[in-house]
C-alpha cells in the first residue's frame, strides 16, 4: 500500500516536471524573440515589409507582421499554458505528500503512545 501512495507521488511528481520543464524553456525563447524584436524591428509602421502590427515590448511599440505576431503569442501561451499545468501538477504533489507525512506521523505517534 506504501508502494502505491509512492508510486502515485513519483508520477506527479514526473508530469509537473514533464511540464514545468518545458514551460520554462518557452518562456525563455518567448524573452528571447520579444527582445530579439525589441532590437531588429522599426518603430514605426512599415508598409512595404509588411509591419503594421504593433507590439508593445518592455514600453516601446514595434511594429511587426502578422506571421511574427501570431509566432510570438503561440510561443507565449503554449509556454504559459504548460508551466500552469506544470504548477498544478507540482501543489498536487506537494499536498498529497504533505497529507501522507501527516497519516505517518500519525500513526508513528499512535503507535508510540
Amino acid at each position: 500500500m506504501k508502494t502505491d501512495k509512492n508510486n502515485s507521488l513519483s508520477l506527479l511528481q514526473f508530469f509537473s516536471l514533464l511540464f514545468l520543464v518545458p514551460g520554462i524553456f518557452g518562456l525563455v525563447v518567448s524573452t528571447i524573440l520579444s527582445t530579439s524584436y525589441l532590437a531588429t524591428l522599426p518603430r514605426i509602421p512599415d508598409p512595404q515589409s509588411l509591419r503594421m502590427t504593433p507590439r508593445e515590448i518592455h514600453g516601446v511599440t514595434v511594429f511587426e507582421t502578422v506571421q511574427e505576431d501570431e509566432t510570438l503569442t503561440r510561443v507565449e501561451y503554449a509556454a504559459l499554458g504548460c508551466f500552469i499545468v506544470g504548477l498544478v501538477f507540482g501543489v498536487m504533489y506537494i499536498e498529497k505528500r504533505s497529507a501522507l507525512r501527516a497519516i505517518e506521523t500519525e500513526q508513528e505517534l499512535m503507535g508510540r503512545a
